[in-house]
Protein backbone atom coordinates (compact mmCIF):
# COMPACT_ATOMS: atom_id res chain seq x y z
CA UNK A 1 0.00 0.00 0.00
CA UNK A 2 2.88 2.37 0.79
CA UNK A 3 4.36 1.79 -2.66
CA UNK A 4 1.01 2.40 -4.39
CA UNK A 5 0.38 5.63 -2.50
CA UNK A 6 3.96 6.81 -3.08
CA UNK A 7 3.67 6.28 -6.84
CA UNK A 8 0.32 8.08 -6.91
CA UNK A 9 1.69 11.08 -5.00
CA UNK A 10 4.70 11.23 -7.31
CA UNK A 11 2.47 10.97 -10.39
CA UNK A 12 0.07 13.70 -9.26
CA UNK A 13 2.95 15.93 -8.13
CA UNK A 14 4.58 15.81 -11.57
CA UNK A 15 1.26 16.59 -13.33
CA UNK A 16 0.60 19.65 -11.16
CA UNK A 17 4.18 20.93 -11.45
CA UNK A 18 4.01 20.73 -15.24
CA UNK A 19 0.76 22.71 -15.19
CA UNK A 20 2.27 25.45 -13.06
CA UNK A 21 5.44 25.51 -15.20
CA UNK A 22 3.40 26.05 -18.38
CA UNK A 23 1.42 29.02 -17.05
CA UNK A 24 3.64 31.39 -19.04
CA UNK A 25 2.43 29.76 -22.30
CA UNK A 26 -1.24 30.20 -21.43
CA UNK A 27 -1.68 33.96 -21.30
CA UNK A 28 -3.63 34.36 -24.58
CA UNK A 29 -6.17 32.31 -26.54
CA UNK A 30 -3.68 30.83 -29.02
CA UNK A 31 -1.32 29.85 -26.21
CA UNK A 32 -4.04 28.45 -23.95
CA UNK A 33 -5.93 26.48 -26.63
CA UNK A 34 -3.22 25.60 -29.18
CA UNK A 35 0.12 26.08 -27.45
CA UNK A 36 0.90 28.92 -29.88
CA UNK A 37 0.75 26.44 -32.83
CA UNK A 38 4.35 25.50 -32.06
CA UNK A 39 4.06 21.98 -30.63
CA UNK A 40 6.57 19.44 -31.93
CA UNK A 41 5.98 15.93 -33.32
CA UNK A 42 6.61 13.90 -30.14
CA UNK A 43 4.31 16.00 -27.95
CA UNK A 44 1.59 16.17 -30.63
CA UNK A 45 1.74 12.45 -31.43
CA UNK A 46 1.59 11.45 -27.76
CA UNK A 47 -1.17 14.00 -27.09
CA UNK A 48 -3.14 12.47 -29.97
CA UNK A 49 -2.57 8.91 -28.76
CA UNK A 50 -3.24 9.49 -25.08
CA UNK A 51 -6.41 11.47 -25.87
CA UNK A 52 -7.49 8.55 -28.08
CA UNK A 53 -6.96 5.73 -25.57
CA UNK A 54 -8.41 6.05 -22.07
CA UNK A 55 -9.84 3.91 -19.28
CA UNK A 56 -12.84 3.46 -21.57
CA UNK A 57 -10.60 1.47 -23.92
CA UNK A 58 -8.53 -0.35 -21.30
CA UNK A 59 -11.34 -1.34 -18.93
CA UNK A 60 -14.59 -0.99 -20.89
CA UNK A 61 -13.90 -1.85 -24.52
CA UNK A 62 -11.02 -4.28 -24.04
CA UNK A 63 -13.03 -6.20 -21.46
CA UNK A 64 -16.28 -6.27 -23.40
CA UNK A 65 -14.97 -6.99 -26.89
CA UNK A 66 -12.22 -9.30 -25.72
CA UNK A 67 -14.95 -11.37 -24.04
CA UNK A 68 -17.20 -11.25 -27.12
CA UNK A 69 -14.67 -11.81 -29.91
CA UNK A 70 -11.67 -13.46 -28.23
CA UNK A 71 -8.25 -12.89 -29.74
CA UNK A 72 -9.90 -11.41 -32.87
CA UNK A 73 -10.54 -8.25 -30.83
CA UNK A 74 -6.90 -7.38 -31.60
CA UNK A 75 -8.19 -6.22 -35.00
CA UNK A 76 -9.85 -3.29 -33.23
CA UNK A 77 -6.49 -2.08 -31.92
CA UNK A 78 -4.86 -2.51 -35.33
CA UNK A 79 -7.73 -0.60 -36.93
CA UNK A 80 -7.17 2.18 -34.40
CA UNK A 81 -3.49 2.27 -35.38
CA UNK A 82 -3.78 2.22 -39.16
CA UNK A 83 -7.15 3.93 -39.76
CA UNK A 84 -7.52 6.06 -36.64
CA UNK A 85 -3.87 7.17 -36.52
CA UNK A 86 -1.88 6.56 -39.72
CA UNK A 87 -4.63 7.50 -42.22
CA UNK A 88 -5.99 10.27 -40.02
CA UNK A 89 -2.59 11.96 -39.83
CA UNK A 90 -1.86 11.39 -43.52
CA UNK A 91 -5.19 12.67 -44.83
CA UNK A 92 -6.11 15.34 -42.26
CA UNK A 93 -2.87 16.46 -40.62
CA UNK A 94 -1.29 18.85 -43.12
CA UNK A 95 -4.51 20.25 -44.61
CA UNK A 96 -6.05 20.84 -41.19
CA UNK A 97 -2.98 22.71 -39.99
CA UNK A 98 -2.80 24.90 -43.10
CA UNK A 99 -6.48 25.81 -43.48
CA UNK A 100 -7.25 26.34 -39.80
CA UNK A 101 -4.35 28.77 -39.48
CA UNK A 102 -5.42 30.51 -42.71
CA UNK A 103 -8.98 30.87 -41.38
CA UNK A 104 -7.74 31.81 -37.88
CA UNK A 105 -9.86 29.06 -36.30
CA UNK A 106 -8.92 27.50 -32.97
CA UNK A 107 -11.81 25.00 -32.68
CA UNK A 108 -13.79 22.74 -34.99
CA UNK A 109 -17.04 24.80 -34.70
CA UNK A 110 -15.03 27.95 -35.51
CA UNK A 111 -13.65 26.17 -38.59
CA UNK A 112 -17.18 25.46 -39.81
CA UNK A 113 -18.26 29.02 -39.11
CA UNK A 114 -15.36 30.58 -41.06
CA UNK A 115 -15.11 27.98 -43.84
CA UNK A 116 -18.83 28.32 -44.71
CA UNK A 117 -19.26 31.90 -43.45
CA UNK A 118 -22.09 30.94 -41.09
CA UNK A 119 -22.38 32.01 -37.47
CA UNK A 120 -25.40 29.68 -37.05
CA UNK A 121 -23.32 26.71 -38.21
CA UNK A 122 -20.64 27.57 -35.66
CA UNK A 123 -23.17 27.84 -32.82
CA UNK A 124 -24.89 24.58 -33.83
CA UNK A 125 -21.58 22.72 -33.91
CA UNK A 126 -20.59 24.14 -30.50
CA UNK A 127 -23.86 22.94 -28.92
CA UNK A 128 -23.43 19.43 -30.34
CA UNK A 129 -19.82 19.36 -29.12
CA UNK A 130 -20.67 20.42 -25.60
CA UNK A 131 -23.69 18.09 -25.21
CA UNK A 132 -22.00 14.93 -26.44
CA UNK A 133 -18.60 15.41 -24.83
CA UNK A 134 -20.24 15.30 -21.39
CA UNK A 135 -21.35 11.61 -21.50
CA UNK A 136 -17.98 10.66 -23.01
CA UNK A 137 -16.20 12.38 -20.13
CA UNK A 138 -18.48 10.71 -17.57
CA UNK A 139 -17.55 7.32 -19.04
CA UNK A 140 -13.87 8.00 -18.26
CA UNK A 141 -14.50 8.08 -14.52
CA UNK A 142 -16.42 4.81 -14.63
CA UNK A 143 -13.41 3.00 -16.02
CA UNK A 144 -11.48 3.71 -12.81
CA UNK A 145 -13.92 2.47 -10.19
CA UNK A 146 -13.07 -1.23 -9.96
CA UNK A 147 -9.33 -0.72 -10.30
CA UNK A 148 -9.20 1.76 -7.43
CA UNK A 149 -11.42 -0.41 -5.26
CA UNK A 150 -9.19 -3.39 -6.02
CA UNK A 151 -5.92 -1.55 -5.36
CA UNK A 152 -6.82 0.82 -2.51
CA UNK A 153 -10.26 -0.07 -1.22
CA UNK A 154 -11.20 3.59 -1.76
CA UNK A 155 -14.72 4.87 -2.24
CA UNK A 156 -15.46 5.48 -5.93
CA UNK A 157 -16.68 9.03 -5.28
CA UNK A 158 -13.36 9.92 -3.66
CA UNK A 159 -11.49 8.63 -6.72
CA UNK A 160 -13.61 10.76 -9.06
CA UNK A 161 -13.18 13.92 -7.00
CA UNK A 162 -9.40 13.53 -6.69
CA UNK A 163 -8.93 12.83 -10.39
CA UNK A 164 -11.21 15.70 -11.41
CA UNK A 165 -9.53 18.25 -9.11
CA UNK A 166 -5.97 17.37 -10.10
CA UNK A 167 -6.77 17.30 -13.83
CA UNK A 168 -8.52 20.64 -13.48
CA UNK A 169 -5.50 22.20 -11.75
CA UNK A 170 -2.96 21.49 -14.48
CA UNK A 171 -5.32 22.21 -17.39
CA UNK A 172 -6.53 25.48 -15.88
CA UNK A 173 -2.97 26.55 -15.06
CA UNK A 174 -1.09 25.55 -18.20
CA UNK A 175 -3.69 25.04 -20.94
CA UNK A 176 -2.78 23.03 -24.04
CA UNK A 177 0.98 23.03 -23.49
CA UNK A 178 0.60 21.57 -19.99
CA UNK A 179 -1.78 18.99 -21.40
CA UNK A 180 0.66 18.07 -24.19
CA UNK A 181 3.67 17.70 -21.87
CA UNK A 182 1.68 15.67 -19.35
CA UNK A 183 0.30 13.56 -22.21
CA UNK A 184 3.88 12.76 -23.22
CA UNK A 185 4.75 11.66 -19.69
CA UNK A 186 1.50 9.71 -19.38
CA UNK A 187 2.08 8.13 -22.79
CA UNK A 188 5.46 6.74 -21.72
CA UNK A 189 3.78 5.25 -18.63
CA UNK A 190 1.10 3.68 -20.85
CA UNK A 191 3.67 2.14 -23.21
CA UNK A 192 5.71 0.58 -20.39
CA UNK A 193 2.64 -0.42 -18.38
CA UNK A 194 0.74 -2.23 -21.12
CA UNK A 195 3.77 -4.32 -22.13
CA UNK A 196 4.48 -5.28 -18.50
CA UNK A 197 0.85 -6.15 -17.79
CA UNK A 198 0.44 -8.33 -20.91
CA UNK A 199 3.61 -10.25 -20.09
CA UNK A 200 2.50 -10.81 -16.47
CA UNK A 201 -1.07 -11.85 -17.29
CA UNK A 202 -0.02 -14.35 -19.99
CA UNK A 203 2.71 -15.71 -17.72
CA UNK A 204 0.06 -16.46 -15.11
CA UNK A 205 -1.58 -18.80 -17.65
CA UNK A 206 1.63 -20.54 -18.75
CA UNK A 207 2.80 -18.09 -21.41
CA UNK A 208 1.54 -16.97 -24.83
CA UNK A 209 1.26 -20.37 -26.55
CA UNK A 210 -0.37 -22.04 -23.55
CA UNK A 211 -2.83 -19.15 -23.29
CA UNK A 212 -3.74 -19.58 -26.96
CA UNK A 213 -4.29 -23.30 -26.43
CA UNK A 214 -6.46 -22.59 -23.42
CA UNK A 215 -8.51 -20.08 -25.40
CA UNK A 216 -9.06 -22.65 -28.16
CA UNK A 217 -10.84 -24.93 -25.68
CA UNK A 218 -13.29 -22.26 -24.49
CA UNK A 219 -16.87 -22.72 -25.68
CA UNK A 220 -20.00 -20.61 -25.31
CA UNK A 221 -23.13 -22.03 -27.03
CA UNK A 222 -24.87 -18.67 -26.56
CA UNK A 223 -22.25 -17.06 -28.82
CA UNK A 224 -21.21 -19.77 -31.27
CA UNK A 225 -21.22 -23.55 -31.62
CA UNK A 226 -17.96 -23.50 -33.61
CA UNK A 227 -15.09 -25.03 -31.61
CA UNK A 228 -12.08 -22.79 -31.06
CA UNK A 229 -13.98 -19.71 -32.23
CA UNK A 230 -12.42 -17.43 -29.60
CA UNK A 231 -9.00 -18.41 -30.89
CA UNK A 232 -9.89 -17.77 -34.55
CA UNK A 233 -8.79 -15.03 -36.95
CA UNK A 234 -12.10 -13.13 -37.13
CA UNK A 235 -13.89 -14.44 -34.03
CA UNK A 236 -17.54 -15.49 -33.67
CA UNK A 237 -19.15 -12.31 -35.09
CA UNK A 238 -17.10 -10.62 -37.87
CA UNK A 239 -19.89 -8.17 -38.88
CA UNK A 240 -20.27 -6.59 -35.44
CA UNK A 241 -16.49 -6.69 -35.02
CA UNK A 242 -16.23 -4.59 -38.19
CA UNK A 243 -18.70 -2.09 -36.70
CA UNK A 244 -16.48 -1.67 -33.65
CA UNK A 245 -13.39 -1.20 -35.84
CA UNK A 246 -15.15 1.51 -37.88
CA UNK A 247 -16.54 3.37 -34.87
CA UNK A 248 -13.32 3.41 -32.85
CA UNK A 249 -11.01 4.01 -35.84
CA UNK A 250 -12.80 6.25 -38.32
CA UNK A 251 -14.52 8.10 -35.48
CA UNK A 252 -11.34 9.99 -34.52
CA UNK A 253 -11.51 11.85 -37.84
CA UNK A 254 -14.56 13.76 -36.63
CA UNK A 255 -13.92 14.19 -32.90
CA UNK A 256 -13.17 17.84 -32.02
CA UNK A 257 -10.66 17.01 -29.27
CA UNK A 258 -8.71 14.76 -31.65
CA UNK A 259 -8.68 16.94 -34.77
CA UNK A 260 -7.67 19.93 -32.65
CA UNK A 261 -4.25 18.30 -32.17
CA UNK A 262 -3.50 19.01 -35.84
CA UNK A 263 -4.24 22.71 -35.36
CA UNK A 264 -1.31 23.06 -32.97
CA UNK A 265 1.44 21.11 -34.73
CA UNK A 266 4.57 23.10 -35.56
CA UNK A 267 5.76 22.21 -39.07
CA UNK A 268 5.72 19.89 -42.08
CA UNK A 269 8.53 17.85 -40.60
CA UNK A 270 6.54 17.53 -37.37
CA UNK A 271 3.55 16.18 -39.31
CA UNK A 272 5.67 13.46 -40.96
CA UNK A 273 7.37 12.39 -37.74
CA UNK A 274 4.13 12.63 -35.77
CA UNK A 275 2.40 10.28 -38.22
CA UNK A 276 4.95 7.52 -37.56
CA UNK A 277 5.14 8.09 -33.80
CA UNK A 278 1.36 8.17 -33.38
CA UNK A 279 0.90 4.97 -35.39
CA UNK A 280 3.54 3.04 -33.44
CA UNK A 281 2.07 4.30 -30.16
CA UNK A 282 -1.39 3.07 -31.19
CA UNK A 283 -0.07 -0.35 -32.25
CA UNK A 284 1.44 -0.91 -28.81
CA UNK A 285 -1.25 0.66 -26.61
CA UNK A 286 -4.48 -0.05 -28.50
CA UNK A 287 -3.27 -3.33 -29.99
CA UNK A 288 -1.99 -4.37 -26.57
CA UNK A 289 -5.23 -3.48 -24.74
CA UNK A 290 -7.47 -5.47 -27.07
CA UNK A 291 -4.96 -8.31 -27.32
CA UNK A 292 -4.98 -8.55 -23.52
CA UNK A 293 -8.79 -8.42 -23.40
CA UNK A 294 -8.95 -11.27 -25.88
CA UNK A 295 -7.75 -13.67 -23.17
CA UNK A 296 -10.48 -12.61 -20.72
CA UNK A 297 -12.39 -15.89 -20.94
CA UNK A 298 -9.41 -17.76 -19.51
CA UNK A 299 -10.36 -16.12 -16.20
CA UNK A 300 -14.03 -17.12 -16.31
CA UNK A 301 -13.50 -19.36 -13.28
CA UNK A 302 -12.91 -16.18 -11.24
CA UNK A 303 -15.86 -14.26 -12.72
CA UNK A 304 -19.44 -14.92 -11.65
CA UNK A 305 -21.60 -15.42 -14.74
CA UNK A 306 -25.33 -14.96 -15.23
CA UNK A 307 -27.55 -17.63 -16.81
CA UNK A 308 -26.95 -16.02 -20.22
CA UNK A 309 -23.17 -16.21 -19.80
CA UNK A 310 -22.63 -12.47 -19.15
CA UNK A 311 -20.37 -11.48 -16.24
CA UNK A 312 -22.58 -10.56 -13.27
CA UNK A 313 -20.47 -7.52 -12.49
CA UNK A 314 -20.69 -6.42 -16.12
CA UNK A 315 -18.01 -6.56 -18.79
CA UNK A 316 -16.19 -3.82 -16.91
CA UNK A 317 -15.27 -6.50 -14.33
CA UNK A 318 -13.27 -8.61 -16.82
CA UNK A 319 -10.00 -6.66 -16.97
CA UNK A 320 -9.84 -5.94 -13.20
CA UNK A 321 -10.37 -9.66 -12.55
CA UNK A 322 -7.52 -10.51 -14.92
CA UNK A 323 -5.26 -8.09 -13.05
CA UNK A 324 -6.30 -8.92 -9.49
CA UNK A 325 -3.72 -11.71 -9.12
CA UNK A 326 -0.73 -9.56 -10.12
CA UNK A 327 1.99 -8.47 -7.72
CA UNK A 328 1.65 -5.22 -5.77
CA UNK A 329 4.17 -3.41 -7.96
CA UNK A 330 2.33 -4.41 -11.15
CA UNK A 331 -1.04 -3.40 -9.70
CA UNK A 332 0.49 -0.03 -8.81
CA UNK A 333 1.71 0.29 -12.41
CA UNK A 334 -1.75 -0.62 -13.71
CA UNK A 335 -3.39 2.04 -11.55
CA UNK A 336 -0.95 4.68 -12.81
CA UNK A 337 -1.46 3.36 -16.37
CA UNK A 338 -5.24 3.74 -16.23
CA UNK A 339 -4.97 7.08 -14.43
CA UNK A 340 -2.62 8.30 -17.16
CA UNK A 341 -4.97 7.16 -19.90
CA UNK A 342 -7.99 8.72 -18.22
CA UNK A 343 -6.45 12.04 -17.15
CA UNK A 344 -4.91 12.65 -20.58
CA UNK A 345 -8.24 12.10 -22.31
CA UNK A 346 -10.13 14.08 -19.68
CA UNK A 347 -7.80 17.08 -20.03
CA UNK A 348 -8.24 17.01 -23.81
CA UNK A 349 -12.03 16.83 -23.54
CA UNK A 350 -12.44 19.64 -21.02
CA UNK A 351 -10.11 21.91 -23.00
CA UNK A 352 -12.00 21.25 -26.24
CA UNK A 353 -15.37 21.80 -24.58
CA UNK A 354 -14.48 24.99 -22.69
CA UNK A 355 -12.81 26.58 -25.73
CA UNK A 356 -15.82 25.70 -27.90
CA UNK A 357 -18.34 27.23 -25.50
CA UNK A 358 -16.25 30.38 -25.03
CA UNK A 359 -15.03 31.05 -28.57
CA UNK A 360 -17.92 29.64 -30.60
CA UNK A 361 -20.99 30.12 -28.41
CA UNK A 362 -20.48 33.10 -26.09
CA UNK A 363 -18.06 35.28 -28.05
CA UNK A 364 -19.89 37.48 -30.54
CA UNK A 365 -23.32 36.09 -29.58
CA UNK A 366 -23.84 36.86 -25.91
CA UNK A 367 -20.66 38.82 -25.19
CA UNK A 368 -19.99 41.13 -28.11
CA UNK A 369 -16.54 42.34 -27.05
CA UNK A 370 -14.29 39.80 -25.41
CA UNK A 371 -10.61 40.56 -24.93
CA UNK A 372 -7.96 37.83 -24.97
CA UNK A 373 -7.48 37.74 -21.19
CA UNK A 374 -11.24 37.61 -20.62
CA UNK A 375 -11.60 34.73 -23.07
CA UNK A 376 -8.90 32.76 -21.26
CA UNK A 377 -10.56 33.48 -17.89
CA UNK A 378 -13.98 32.32 -19.14
CA UNK A 379 -12.43 29.15 -20.61
CA UNK A 380 -10.87 28.38 -17.24
CA UNK A 381 -14.24 28.86 -15.55
CA UNK A 382 -15.93 26.51 -18.03
CA UNK A 383 -13.25 23.89 -17.48
CA UNK A 384 -14.38 23.81 -13.85
CA UNK A 385 -18.06 23.69 -14.88
CA UNK A 386 -17.47 20.88 -17.37
CA UNK A 387 -15.47 18.78 -14.89
CA UNK A 388 -18.12 19.23 -12.17
CA UNK A 389 -21.01 18.25 -14.49
CA UNK A 390 -19.28 15.15 -15.86
CA UNK A 391 -18.12 14.05 -12.40
CA UNK A 392 -21.65 14.48 -11.02
CA UNK A 393 -23.07 12.36 -13.85
CA UNK A 394 -20.47 9.65 -13.20
CA UNK A 395 -21.24 9.59 -9.46
CA UNK A 396 -24.99 9.51 -10.09
CA UNK A 397 -24.63 6.67 -12.60
CA UNK A 398 -22.44 4.69 -10.22
CA UNK A 399 -24.95 5.03 -7.39
CA UNK A 400 -27.74 4.00 -9.75
CA UNK A 401 -25.76 1.02 -11.00
CA UNK A 402 -25.39 -0.29 -7.45
CA UNK A 403 -29.15 -0.83 -7.40
CA UNK A 404 -29.49 -1.98 -11.00
CA UNK A 405 -29.35 -5.49 -12.46
CA UNK A 406 -26.26 -6.60 -14.30
CA UNK A 407 -28.17 -6.66 -17.60
CA UNK A 408 -28.95 -2.99 -17.21
CA UNK A 409 -25.44 -1.85 -16.36
CA UNK A 410 -23.12 -4.40 -17.91
CA UNK A 411 -22.18 -2.40 -21.00
CA UNK A 412 -22.61 1.12 -19.68
CA UNK A 413 -19.09 2.34 -20.47
CA UNK A 414 -19.20 1.06 -24.04
CA UNK A 415 -22.73 2.46 -24.57
CA UNK A 416 -21.79 5.92 -23.30
CA UNK A 417 -18.74 6.07 -25.53
CA UNK A 418 -20.66 4.62 -28.50
CA UNK A 419 -23.38 7.26 -28.27
CA UNK A 420 -20.87 10.12 -27.85
CA UNK A 421 -18.48 9.03 -30.58
CA UNK A 422 -21.33 8.16 -32.94
CA UNK A 423 -23.06 11.53 -32.51
CA UNK A 424 -19.92 13.68 -32.75
CA UNK A 425 -18.20 11.82 -35.59
CA UNK A 426 -21.52 11.16 -37.37
CA UNK A 427 -22.23 14.90 -37.31
CA UNK A 428 -18.75 16.31 -38.02
CA UNK A 429 -16.58 13.77 -39.85
CA UNK A 430 -17.99 14.18 -43.37
CA UNK A 431 -18.45 18.00 -43.35
CA UNK A 432 -14.93 18.49 -41.96
CA UNK A 433 -13.27 16.10 -44.41
CA UNK A 434 -15.11 17.44 -47.46
CA UNK A 435 -14.63 21.00 -46.20
CA UNK A 436 -10.85 20.50 -46.34
CA UNK A 437 -10.78 18.86 -49.76
CA UNK A 438 -13.89 19.68 -51.84
CA UNK A 439 -14.82 23.21 -52.93
CA UNK A 440 -18.39 22.21 -53.79
CA UNK A 441 -19.32 21.34 -50.16
CA UNK A 442 -22.30 23.45 -49.09
CA UNK A 443 -23.60 24.89 -45.85
CA UNK A 444 -26.86 22.94 -46.26
CA UNK A 445 -24.92 19.66 -46.48
CA UNK A 446 -23.21 20.50 -43.18
CA UNK A 447 -26.56 21.10 -41.49
CA UNK A 448 -28.02 17.84 -42.78
CA UNK A 449 -24.98 15.91 -41.52
CA UNK A 450 -25.10 17.67 -38.14
CA UNK A 451 -28.78 16.84 -37.65
CA UNK A 452 -28.60 13.30 -39.05
CA UNK A 453 -25.65 12.19 -36.89
CA UNK A 454 -26.81 13.74 -33.61
CA UNK A 455 -30.54 12.96 -33.91
CA UNK A 456 -29.88 9.38 -35.05
CA UNK A 457 -27.81 8.67 -31.94
CA UNK A 458 -30.35 10.37 -29.65
CA UNK A 459 -33.09 8.24 -31.21
CA UNK A 460 -30.95 5.13 -30.78
CA UNK A 461 -30.47 5.95 -27.11
CA UNK A 462 -34.19 6.58 -26.46
CA UNK A 463 -35.88 4.10 -28.84
CA UNK A 464 -33.25 1.43 -29.33
CA UNK A 465 -35.78 -1.42 -29.56
CA UNK A 466 -37.41 0.14 -32.63
CA UNK A 467 -34.18 0.04 -34.66
CA UNK A 468 -33.21 -2.90 -36.93
CA UNK A 469 -31.38 -5.57 -34.97
CA UNK A 470 -27.95 -4.69 -36.40
CA UNK A 471 -28.37 -1.01 -35.43
CA UNK A 472 -29.64 -1.59 -31.89
CA UNK A 473 -26.03 -1.54 -30.77
CA UNK A 474 -24.97 2.12 -30.29
CA UNK A 475 -21.58 1.11 -31.67
CA UNK A 476 -22.98 -0.18 -34.95
CA UNK A 477 -25.38 2.76 -35.13
CA UNK A 478 -22.50 5.19 -34.63
CA UNK A 479 -20.47 3.50 -37.38
CA UNK A 480 -23.53 3.72 -39.68
CA UNK A 481 -23.91 7.45 -38.90
CA UNK A 482 -20.29 8.12 -39.93
CA UNK A 483 -20.47 6.15 -43.18
CA UNK A 484 -23.87 7.62 -44.05
CA UNK A 485 -22.48 11.13 -43.57
CA UNK A 486 -19.81 10.44 -46.20
CA UNK A 487 -22.64 9.81 -48.69
CA UNK A 488 -25.09 12.46 -47.44
CA UNK A 489 -22.74 15.44 -47.65
CA UNK A 490 -21.81 15.10 -51.36
CA UNK A 491 -25.39 14.24 -52.35
CA UNK A 492 -26.90 17.23 -50.54
CA UNK A 493 -24.10 19.48 -51.84
CA UNK A 494 -24.88 18.53 -55.44
CA UNK A 495 -28.60 19.26 -55.02
CA UNK A 496 -28.26 22.56 -53.15
CA UNK A 497 -27.03 25.95 -54.44
CA UNK A 498 -23.29 26.27 -54.97
CA UNK A 499 -21.35 28.07 -52.24
CA UNK A 500 -20.10 31.60 -52.89
CA UNK A 501 -17.17 31.19 -55.28
CA UNK A 502 -15.17 34.06 -53.81
CA UNK A 503 -15.49 32.62 -50.28
CA UNK A 504 -14.39 29.17 -51.49
CA UNK A 505 -11.39 30.48 -53.41
CA UNK A 506 -10.29 32.54 -50.41
CA UNK A 507 -10.51 29.47 -48.15
CA UNK A 508 -8.56 27.22 -50.52
CA UNK A 509 -5.98 29.86 -51.48
CA UNK A 510 -3.85 28.74 -48.52
CA UNK A 511 -3.01 25.48 -50.31
CA UNK A 512 -1.53 27.33 -53.30
CA UNK A 513 0.92 29.52 -51.39
CA UNK A 514 4.43 28.98 -52.75
CA UNK A 515 7.09 27.87 -50.28
CA UNK A 516 10.81 27.17 -50.69
CA UNK A 517 12.24 23.86 -49.55
CA UNK A 518 15.61 22.17 -49.83
CA UNK A 519 16.22 19.48 -52.47
CA UNK A 520 16.51 16.83 -49.79
CA UNK A 521 12.76 17.33 -49.28
CA UNK A 522 11.68 17.81 -52.89
CA UNK A 523 13.38 17.08 -56.25
CA UNK A 524 13.45 19.97 -58.73
CA UNK A 525 13.19 19.88 -62.53
CA UNK A 526 16.60 21.08 -63.76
Amino acid sequence: MFLKVLLLILFFGVMVCVGLYCRRNATDVSGFVLGGRSVGPWLTAFAYGTSYFSAVIFVGYAGQFGWKYGIASTWIGLGNAFIGSLLAWSILGRRTRIMTQHLSSATMPEFFGRRFESKALKVGASIITFLFLIPYTASLYNGLSRLFEMAFGLNYTVCIVVMAVLTGIYVIAGGYMATAINDFIQGIIMLIGIVAVIAAVLASKGGFLESLKGLATVTDPAVSSTPGVFNSFFGPDPLNLLGVVILTSLGTWGLPQMVQKFYAIKSEDAVKKGTIISTLFAIVVAGGCYFLGGFGRLFSDSIELSASGIPVGGYDAVIPTMLSGLSDILIAIVVILVLSASMSTLSSLVLASSSTITIDFLKGNFIKKMEEKRQVLIMRIFIVVFIVISAAIAIFQYQSALHATSSNSSTFIAQLMGVSWGALAGAFLAPFLYGLYWKRTTKAACWVSFLFGSLLMIANMLFRGSFPAVLQSPINCGAFAMLAGLIIVPLVSLFTPKPDQKLVEESFACYDVKVSVSQKRSLTDL
